[in-house]
């Protein structure tokens, strides 16, 4: 096995010290820095990391735009596709926590990809994940405008964009920490909602509310549990994919956590607590009590609230008052997000000019920890809102929405990669398992499914994009508005090739850095090791995912 003592003194100024279980070995500074920068400060506790996780990408894909997956693929593809993407998402989760808790450094799986697969697919994934987070700002800050026309629809849309993007620039004066606090107040908010509604949906379906009656199950077969065939369910996985964008926030705010050993694992089982209540329960409910061939769906994009399958179930149950709130509650979800579009652009801008994959004036970092360049271009991208007052407003947003809609099955897929390839590296290089301070119920093989679940969706999303519906024929613009980023990514892919030379399809498993930045956990001699049996399987997938 690899001598870790040895490795860590051999290197310059190298140092190996212990502290709570960890022996953290590192150097001057990790290997592909090149512009170094202030340290970003490490300020996000516990609760901000469980409510990043729960509740931190709820927002209008869930509340809006599952309206329009409804309409396309009915209750039963609803949330089977959201099943799928979910259990995707669970896995890839916790592969990425396994290397944040061991590496939490600056970028995350941005800079894993990079070190663990190819430099060139890093650069690539990460210039596309940070491009899908400048071009979600302004169609959140329009979105929420939106949202306020609920109620007033003569005020003029750019007088509210104005004022989300004033609060979203203060909110950034006060660092990392800002973020924390407000994601967990409006994460608690959107909890609160989500809930209720399942209790609410309950009541209107056994016919406590309104004057339907019972409802029971009947919307499922009339209309259907099933529209338009597997066209339809194909759309499910986009709508999907955007209302689980920023699920992985979690792994890159590993960096800025005080205390990432704790705070990411529990973090991370969070996931599996929001994808099983907050999505499925709520959407298999809205299936039950909203019929998917109602016409108002057809509208349910962006946040067009007066036609979310949310405000539309509770309007038919003759609500007065509660539609209003619920319009609310969407308003803050869609000011989470934007806040999130911040938080998620900024950070890995840094990490890739850090590595000369960017402009060097973007690493810098100000002494409180915050990376005011990037901070500035993220902002500029949110005036881009102002848009909306323009006749072709909805024809521009399209576009800028295809970079970000399947770039998140890219990011997804190459996190579960990474860890694959770093899981047999690890082994190569000597060491061990128990060297690893947090390990994923389900191991690598979690990460096999996730990688194939997010080759399955991107197959599925080429053939939606191609056929929308049973009758359609294959339109160009149709077609790059959904698969837009595809080409997007090869282009920074192979653009990075030829600017780097490097033509090597992945790094060699003897050159991937496994040193620089990392934390191994060191055993406790007293600790009692469980021998893992066919017989405690259930017991132990239980504790990992509670």
């Amino acid at each position: 096995m690899a001598d870790v003592e040895a490795t860590a003194a051999a290197k310059p100024n190298g140092k190996k010290e212990t502290v709570e279980g960890f022996a953290s070995e590192s150097g001057d500074e990790e290997i592909g820095i090149v512009n170094k920068s202030q340290p970003l400060k490490q300020d996000l506790r516990n609760r901000h990391m469980q409510m990043i996780a729960i509740g931190g990408a709820i927002g209008a894909g869930l509340f809006v735009g599952s309206g329009s997956a409804l309409s396309a693929g009915g209750p039963a593809a609803l949330v089977i596709g959201y099943i799928i993407i979910g259990i995707m998402l669970l896995f890839t989760c916790q592969a990425l926590a396994e290397m944040a808790v061991l590496f939490p450094v600056n970028g995350a799986f941005f800079t894993y990809v990079v070190r663990f697969v190819d430099p060139s697919w890093g650069f690539a994934i990460g210039w596309d994940y940070a491009i899908s987070w400048l071009t979600v700002l302004p169609f959140e800050l329009i979105a929420a405008g939106i949202t306020i026309r609920f109620w007033r629809e003569d005020i003029n849309i750019g007088v509210w964009i104005a004022v989300f993007l004033v609060v979203l620039s203060i909110i950034q004066i006060f660092g990392v920490r800002g973020y924390g606090e407000v994601e967990f107040v409006l994460s608690m908010i959107k909890i609160i909602a989500c809930t209720g509604f399942i209790i609410l949906g309950i009541v209107i379906n056994c016919g406590g509310v309104g004057n339907r009656g019972y409802l029971g199950a009947q919307y499922w077969h009339d209309p259907g549990a099933f529209r338009n065939g597997f066209n339809g369910f194909a759309g499910v996985f986009v709508v999907a994919a955007f209302s689980f964008a920023g699920t992985e926030l979690v792994g890159l705010a590993a960096a800025e956590s005080a205390n990432p050993r704790k705070a990411i694992p529990m973090a991370t089982k969070q996931v599996f607590w929001r994808i099983a209540f907050f999505y499925v329960v709520n959407l298999f409910i809205l299936g039950l009590i909203v019929r998917s061939d109602d016409d108002r769906l057809l509208g349910a994009s962006g946040a067009n609230t007066k036609n979310s399958p949310f405000v539309i179930a509770i309007q038919d149950a003759g609500i007065n008052v509660l539609p209003s709130i619920f319009n609310a509650v969407i308003t803050i979800a869609v000011i989470s997000v934007a806040n999130s579009c911040t938080f998620g652009s900024t950070r890995t801008m840094q990490a890739l000019a850090e590595r000369g994959m960017g402009p060097a004036f973007l690493a810098y970092v100000d002494k409180q920890g915050r990376p005011l360049n990037c901070i500035a271009i993220q902002i500029a991208f949110g005036f881009l809102a102002f848009v909306a007052e323009s006749a072709d407003s909805s024809k521009v947003f399209g576009w800028l929405l295809a970079l970000s809609g399947l770039s998140y099955f890219f990011v997804w897929g190459s996190i579960c990669l990474t860890h694959i390839r770093f899981r047999y590296a690890w082994q190569a290089q000597g060491y061990t398992l128990e060297q690893i301070p947090y390990k994923p119920t389900f191991g690598v093989y979690g990460s096999y499914i996730g990688l194939a679940l997010n080759i399955i969706c991107l197959i599925a999303t080429f053939y939606s994009a191609l056929y929308p519906t049973p009758d359609a024929t294959p339109s160009a613009e149709a077609f790059f508005q959904s698969y837009l980023a595809a080409p997007v990514v090869i282009a920074l892919y192979l653009g990075w090739k030829l600017y780097s030379r490097d033509w090597r399809l992945y790094i060699p498993v003897e050159e991937m850095d496994l040193k620089s930045g990392a934390r191994l956990h060191v055993p406790d001699p007293d600790e009692v090791i469980v021998e893992k049996t066919w017989g405690n399987l259930p017991l132990r997938i239980a504790r990992g995912l509670f």
